[in-house]
């Protein structure tokens, strides 16, 4: 009987849902548009060596791998945190997260105070979708948001006080969301209030993700969009639709390996059928889509025990979330727009991060960037066209180690400096110092620091000098 109620709230706020999207007031139509829509997809917690296309060999993530055959592939890309917060803080706004003191994901107040952040990001900060918004596009933000709202902390804005002029999300955000009232965070977001709530198991929140950016490009038909899609499904723990899991036992015969394949397997799926709707809709033709994750695969000690290991993968890499090597902030990159990016090409050589979004995307669709604006990143336009590659300026990285990664060797020290093909880690105070060559030891196995002292001096003094700004 539970779950048929269930599977009645579920129905109720999906009409609810598109009713919703349906009633959003539409623009007065000016034509056939001429700025190209954005969508990123900026997917929770997957590893580099999650997707096929980046050398997964237990799944087809056939419909993600279809969307790199028509872009660029990128292999040195990086996230700009090896954790939830900061990342989606890089992402927002193209600044680094320690600017605005995210060190670390977003818990509750006794704890943020602990970390010595914020509650949530303060609605005054720049971001893209403010940018997009005053340039004539909708703005949407579908799927996590993780800065700020849930746990014991409901006065963080709305999403929507961020240049969105919808939003959906979960339980790490308030507004419009959906919750699944089995655990305690979802139970303390509806206690929250601020929005309206749709009940709905978890393994169908990306469903209803996509269900309401279908319908907010629906109605909005003439006019471009700006469109966050953030899907969460991935991050653990893994609940897949009933049995589907069974379907991998001949490539693992770890549990947690098989739950989190069919998990990915449905929002691969679900990815599929946005962009389905998409080219029904006439909308792939002038879009940019932009893919990627927000850290590396999830590290925690449990899966250790008993000489078990974690699910999902970073390739090659060292390290996992939580972790500044490799394996926590190197993330897969796929960028698409037909007939402006070349089709079916690997990039192996440019470096980039998140925060090259904000301004990459800004060229891209002529979007002005306020005269007071901080950039941390650069516009890399050219190398999406693939006009040419580089490398870009320095990329710095803060993680404050809270929480642990669940295995000792992936624990990194707290600071990064990616520059050239040299990455420097090391303590505030200058212990613990490691320098790897990117282009002949990406798995970060010699540290060459005594070999390198000139080398190790310059990059150690850019990260107290950065640290200290």
């Amino acid at each position: 009987m539970k779950d048929f109620f269930r599977a009645i709230l579920f129905v109720y706020g999906a009409v609810w849902l598109n009713c919703v999207e349906a009633q959003q007031p539409v623009k007065q139509k000016t034509g056939r548009q001429a700025k190209p829509n954005v969508l990123i997809i900026f997917i929770d917690d997957m590893g580099y060596g999650d997707l096929s296309c980046y050398g997964n060999s237990q799944i087809k993530t056939k419909n993600i791998d279809a969307l790199a055959n028509r872009g660029i592939r990128f292999t040195r890309f990086y996230s700009n945190s090896p954790v939830c917060s900061p990342s989606r803080v890089a992402m927002l706004t193209g600044q680094y997260p320690a600017r605005h003191h995210f060190y670390t994901y977003l818990a509750e107040r006794k704890k943020n105070d602990e970390n010595k952040m914020p509650h949530f990001l303060p609605a005054s900060v720049p971001t893209l979708a403010k940018m997009m918004h005053a340039n004539g596009y909708v703005t949407g933000h579908f799927g996590k948001w993780h800065l700020g709202g849930g746990r014991d902390v409901g006065d963080a804005p709305l999403p929507t006080d961020y240049g969105f002029d919808k939003s959906f999300t979960s339980f790490e955000g308030l507004g419009d969301r959906t919750l699944h009232l089995t655990d305690n965070l979802n139970r303390q977001s509806s206690k929250l209030g601020k929005g309206n709530i749709v009940e709905a198991p978890q393994n169908m929140q990306t469903k209803l993700y996509v269900d309401s950016t279908i319908a907010f490009i629906k109605a909005h038909k003439e006019e471009p969009f700006f469109i966050h899609f953030f899907p969460n499904e991935v991050h653990d723990p893994y609940n897949p639709i009933e049995r589907t899991e069974k379907g991998f036992a001949s490539v693992s015969d770890d549990p947690e390996q098989q739950k989190f394949l069919a998990t990915l397997k449905e929002m691969d799926r679900q990815i599929g059928r946005l962009l389905m709707e998409m080219e029904k809709l006439d909308k792939l033709k002038n879009t940019i889509i932009l893919l990627t994750s927000d850290n590396g695969p999830t590290d925690w000690p449990r899966y250790y025990k008993d000489g078990g290991q974690p699910p999902c993968s970073a390739g090659d890499l060292r390290g996992r979330k939580w972790s500044l090597y490799e394996g926590g902030i190197r993330v897969p990159f796929i960028a698409v727009w037909p007939g402006k990016i070349p089709a079916g090409k690997t990039d192996d050589k440019s470096v980039m991060s998140v925060v090259d979004l904000l301004p990459t995307v800004a060229r891209l669709t002529g979007t002005n960037i306020p005269a007071d604006y901080i950039a941390d990143g650069i516009d890399e336009s050219s190398v999406l066209l693939g006009k040419k590659q580089v490398l870009q300026k320095d990329i710095y990285w803060y993680y404050n180690n809270n929480p642990l990664p669940g295995k000792q060797e992936n624990i990194s020290p707290t600071l990064a400096i990616r520059s050239g093909k040299w990455k420097l880690l090391m303590e505030p105070d200058g212990t613990k110092t490691q320098l790897y060559n990117m282009e002949t030891d990406h798995r970060e196995t010699e540290n060459v620091a005594e070999k390198e002292k000139v080398i190790t001096k310059e990059l150690s003094l850019k990260l107290k000098n950065w640290l200290g700004n």
